[in-house]
C-alpha cells in the first residue's frame, strides 16, 4: 500500500519548522508532499533548503482547505493519501496501525488516528479526538470531545471503530474514493468539509474508521481559533449545507427548519456572553446558506440516503442541559 502525507499550507513556515522533523523522522516508506497555497512567506525557500527530498506542490491561490487539496492531490500518486495539518506532532509508527487497519477491515476506506492535545498531551484535541459524530439535527461531536469538553486519555478509546466522520487533521482516505466523490466541495472553504466528504461517502456504502492503536498530537487553532467569529461563520454555514445536501429532502427541510431556530437561540446566547461578533457571524452565516440554497439544494446526488446516520438525537440538550461531558454516558438512540 503506497501512502502519500500531503501536509497543506498557507505562510506557515514556523510550523514547518516546528513539525516537519517529526514527519520525516517517523514515516519511513511514505512520501512526503507539502502543497503550498500561495504563501508570500517564506515557506517555499526554507524546504528547498533544508528539504530537498519532500515534494512540492505549488498551488496558484489560497483556496482554503478544500481546494488547496482539491487542486494538489491531483498531482499525487498513491493508494491512500494521508492529509495532515501543519501543526501536527507524529509518533514512532503512526503508520503501522493505519496500515493493518486498510488490509484486515476492506470495507474501511477513510481512517483517523487518536487525536491528542500537543499542550496537554493526556487530553484529547478539539479537532477530531476519538472519532467525529453527529446527532439527528446534525450537530458534529466526537468521542473525548463535546463542544469544548475535552476528556482525559485514559485509553477508553484505544480501539478500532466505526464513526461518522473523520478529522481533516489527520485523515486517510483511498485515492480511489476521494477522487469518485469529487473530493471536498470547494464552496465550503474551510471547516467541516471533512463531514461533508464522509456523509457523501456514508451515502455511498463506504465506511470511516477511527484507529485508536495510533496516535498523533495537534496543536490545534492555528489557522483559526476555536473562538474566532470566523469559524463560528464557517462551521454553522457548512453544518447548514452538509444536511441540505446529505439527507432525504423531507427530513432535511425539516431539521434545517429546526437547526435555523436553535441557531438563533445560539445568537441570543452569545450576546448575553458579550460575544457580538459571534452572533452577527451567525446572522451572515444564514444569510449565505440562504443565498446559496439552490446551488446546494443541486449538489444533491441520486443516491440512496442512508436514514440511521446519527448516534444521540440532540447532542445540545445532552451537553447544555443534561451537561454530559463524557461520550460514554450519551443516551444512544
Amino acid at each position: 500500500m503506497k501512502i502519500a502525507i500531503v501536509i497543506l499550507n498557507w505562510n506557515g513556515v514556523t510550523l514547518l519548522e516546528k513539525f516537519l522533523p517529526s514527519v520525516v523522522q517517523y514515516s519511513t516508506g511514505a512520501d512526503i508532499y507539502v502543497a503550498d497555497n500561495a504563501s508570500t512567506d517564506t515557506s517555499i525557500p526554507f524546504l528547498k533548503e533544508n528539504y530537498p527530498n519532500i515534494h512540492i506542490i505549488q498551488n496558484s491561490t489560497n483556496g482554503g482547505f478544500a481546494k488547496g487539496y482539491n487542486d494538489a492531490l491531483q498531482h499525487v500518486n498513491a493508494d491512500v493519501y494521508c492529509l495532515l495539518n501543519s501543526d501536527v506532532e507524529v509518533c514512532e509508527n503512526w503508520l503501522t496501525a493505519i496500515a493493518q487497519t486498510f488490509n484486515t477491515i476492506p470495507e474501511a476506506a477513510i481512517l483517523q488516528p487518536k487525536i491528542l492535545d500537543l499542550k496537554r498531551k493526556d487530553y484529547f484535541e478539539y479537532a477530531g479526538a476519538a472519532g467525529g459524530f453527529i446527532d439527528q439535527l446534525g450537530y458534529p461531536f466526537c468521542r473525548g470531545r463535546i463542544f469544548q469538553a475535552l476528556e482525559e486519555d485514559k485509553g477508553q478509546y484505544n480501539d478500532v471503530k466505526e464513526i461518522f466522520w473523520a478529522t481533516g487533521a489527520c485523515m486517510f482516505i483511498k485515492s480511489e474514493l476521494y477522487h469518485s466523490l469529487n473530493g471536498f466541495d470547494e464552496d465550503y472553504f474551510a471547516h467541516q468539509e471533512e463531514v461533508d466528504l464522509c456523509w457523501r461517502a456514508k451515502n455511498k456504502g463506504y465506511k470511516s474508521f477511527y484507529v485508536g492503536t495510533s496516535h498523533v498530537y495537534h496543536l490545534g487553532g492555528s489557522t483559526l481559533n476555536n473562538m474566532n467569529p470566523k469559524k463560528t461563520y464557517l462551521n454553522f454555514r457548512n453544518s447548514l449545507y452538509s444536511i441540505t445536501k446529505n439527507l432525504p429532502r423531507r427530513k432535511a427541510f425539516l431539521i434545517i427548519i429546526a437547526r435555523l431556530l436553535l441557531d438563533g437561540v445560539a445568537a441570543v446566547r452569545f450576546i448575553f456572553q458579550f460575544k457580538i461578533l459571534h452572533c452577527i457571524a451567525i446572522l451572515k452565516a444564514h444569510l449565505s446558506f440562504y443565498r446559496n440554497f439552490m446551488k446546494m439544494y443541486r449538489k444533491r446526488e441520486k443516491l440512496h440516503f442512508i436514514q440511521k446516520y446519527y448516534t444521540t438525537k440532540s447532542i445540545v440538550w445532552s451537553h447544555f442541559v443534561h451537561q454530559v461531558r463524557n461520550f460514554n454516558i450519551l443516551v444512544k438512540d
